[in-house]
């Protein structure tokens, strides 16, 4: 059979959790912290900030103590080579497996236009619960889970349970 027409199949999702399990201890051990991503978003955009109005990042506390400290760049967080690992091992995984397409999923009942434009404002939001939240879902839920967090445990069960919710309610944007 030509490899293009075998339809591969994804990694066991038991294997996955075991492996991701691994790369979170791996994270403690090496770093002293748990995982998450949204603090490379932070990064990017305090840098962005202080690159465009560095008046502003002087003058607003949030930037200012982000910035002091991290001295030599924002972008030289660990978290930042993170999340670049993670989208060039998604990619590198895609390109493998022959999956790397630009492809919009949805619906029957929905237009790719409104598909995209409910996925970013659902990333959008995501985004800003996960600064409010102190932390997105690996590194609140994940990484908090991990050290038997009462917090980690919280935030795992109002994910969930705001997904089972939700979906009810937005289930028409896939089905």
């Amino acid at each position: 059979m030509n490899m293009k027409n075998k339809k591969r199949e994804y990694m066991n999702s038991y294997l996955a959790g075991i492996f991701l399990g691994l790369v979170l201890l791996v994270a403690f051990y090496v770093s002293g912290r748990g995982l998450g991503a949204s603090g490379a978003i932070k990064s990017g955009v305090v840098c962005a900030v202080n690159t465009i109005a560095p008046e502003h990042t002087a003058n607003t506390e949030y930037f200012a103590k982000y910035v002091k400290s991290h001295p030599e760049s924002t972008m030289k967080s660990w978290l930042v080579f993170l999340a670049i690992g993670v989208f060039v091992g998604g990619f590198t995984s895609g390109a493998r497996s022959g999956r790397l397409k630009f492809k919009i999923d949805k619906g029957p009942g929905i237009s790719s236009k409104t598909r995209l434009i409910m996925a970013v404002a659902g990333g959008v939001l995501f985004g800003l619960g996960s600064q409010l939240g102190r932390g997105c879902t690996s590194g609140s839920a994940l990484s908090g889970m991990a050290v038997m967090s009462e917090g980690g445990l919280i935030t795992m069960a109002a994910i969930f349970g705001g997904g089972y919710i939700f979906a009810y309610f937005f289930r028409k944007l896939w089905i």
